[in-house]
């Protein structure tokens, strides 16, 4: 199942190691999930989870992304033709639209108000509670 990943699901993932969060990242890099990610989202990912306010380390957030990148799908989506409310989520949308994702997990449903034949946008407690019974 190909999934687009928000930043804030990795940082909560990788903050509290027994969230909703966290288990969408082990699936991630087990293989159970497929992310999907373009240039702009891995950039965004690298600078947030660089940030000295979280404390992660430089060497395992590269050595996470690679992983990310290794079992992940990179697509280079066309840009939207309507906005959104913030346009820095936009990347996430197109990238899932471009690579048909089945699912955007994001814990800011609010900023991707759009319908998309196919695309849900789910919280990632929303993804977890459907993953086990689907």
């Amino acid at each position: 199942m190909i999934v687009v990943l928000d930043t804030n699901v990795l940082v909560s993932g990788l903050l509290k190691p027994f969230s909703s969060s966290a288990a969408i990242l082990r699936f991630a890099v087990s293989g159970l999930i497929r992310p999907a990610y373009d240039f702009r989202i891995l950039t965004e990912y690298r600078e947030v989870l660089n940030r000295p306010v979280f404390g992660f380390d430089r060497g395992s957030v590269e050595e996470f992304l690679r992983q990310f990148e290794d079992e992940g799908l990179a697509v280079s989506p066309p840009l939207l033709s309507f906005r959104l409310p913030d346009p820095w989520d936009e990347p996430f949308l197109e990238v899932a639209i471009e690579s048909a994702a089945a699912v955007l997990i994001t814990g800011n449903k609010r900023h991707f108000p759009v319908k998309h034949a196919g695309l849900r946008i789910l919280s990632p407690s929303e993804f977890i509670a459907g993953f086990q019974h689907g």
